[in-house]
């Protein structure tokens, strides 16, 4: 998996599953550059928002880096974002490491959307105007 932050220009590429299992040093990478970069706060990121991302990238067949516009947010963080945005859930699952917002080069984020509503394994958010796709490991769901 690799991924670019568009936030902090920060690279990361790590194989966070390896011989049948989740590897927790790679975990930990993901946990890091996934943290909130407003608080350096970093949280522990649910493992199925990565398979969501391994099976979009799959099911996209492209090997550009994710690009990632959040990730894990603190509640400071997301008390912020939610006053400037009534986009912003005040309980969003971004706070529990189980959320991501992200677009990929070389796909269209509608197409981006398309794939990831097909998987039913979570919240899909389209936000054409921002081009991004949110993303998330809570009930199916979309708007």
């Amino acid at each position: 998996m690799s991924f670019v932050h568009t936030h902090t220009g920060e690279t990361l590429t790590c194989a966070y599953y390896q011989a049948g299992g989740y590897a927790p040093s790679q975990l930990g990478r993901v946990n890091h550059f996934l943290r909130d970069f407003r608080t350096d706060e970093v949280h522990r990121i649910d493992p199925g928002v990565l398979d969501i991302l391994f099976d979009l990238k799959t099911r996209a067949g492209c090997d550009e880096p994710f690009h990632v516009i959040s990730g894990y947010r603190s509640a400071q963080t997301n008390a912020m974002l939610h006053r400037r945005s009534s986009g912003v859930a005040v309980q969003s699952l971004h706070m529990r490491g189980q959320a991501i917002d992200v677009r990929l080069p070389g796909v269209a984020t509608k197409r981006l959307q398309e794939l990831a509503l097909a998987l039913r394994r979570g919240g899909v958010g389209y936000y054409p105007k921002s081009d991004f796709v949110h993303l998330d490991t809570g009930r199916v769901r979309f708007w």
